[in-house]
């Protein structure tokens, strides 16, 4: 099945839009992160805390979600294939682990909310506080990986790629 040229830009739309709104919702949970650690505003240390949680909720995860989701149709619509190409494989392995690794993170960051919500963040809760700081950068340094993947398109074909080529 391969999608007609309007359909094509119709997702190719969606699905850029939804990366590069991923990776700004990153470097937001980041640059809070590092509010909290950094700023000597009790208040501004509390609120980025408190907001960490909705904004892993409701846009982070949906975004993350809506990226993969919306890549494999992408992918499954054009000539590139799901895994005929590696830097396909490679983009669709990737952005899977960063939603595993986000669920994954969701309790620690939820930990930390409730910890803001309830009292005053301390150095007691600095392996969390670091722990936010070292995903987000780590997830921010994966999405860049993946849009680099998308620009460059390194060559190489899957021996799927190979075998469908052949046939």
């Amino acid at each position: 099945m391969t999608f007609s040229n309007t359909m094509r830009k119709f997702v190719l739309l969606a699905h850029v839009t939804t990366s590069v709104g991923l990776l700004g919702a990153v470097a937001c949970f980041l640059l809070l992160s590092i509010f909290g650690i950094v700023s000597s505003n009790v208040q501004l240390v509390q609120a980025s805390y408190l907001l960490l949680m909705p904004l892993t909720s409701y846009l982070i995860l949906p975004l993350v979600v809506a990226s993969l989701l919306i890549g494999i149709i992408s992918s499954l619509g054009t000539p590139w294939g799901l895994v005929r190409y590696y830097w396909v494989a490679a983009k669709l392995l990737l952005t899977a682990v960063t939603l595993i690794v986000l669920l994954l993170q969701m309790k620690a960051i939820a930990e930390l909310s409730a910890i803001a919500a309830a009292r005053m963040v301390t150095d007691m809760d600095m392996g969390l506080r670091l722990r936010m700081i070292i995903h987000a950068g780590g997830g921010l340094g994966v999405l860049l990986l993946i849009m680099i993947f998308s620009l460059w398109k390194p060559k190489g074909i899957t021996p799927f790629g190979q075998r469908q080529s052949s046939q």
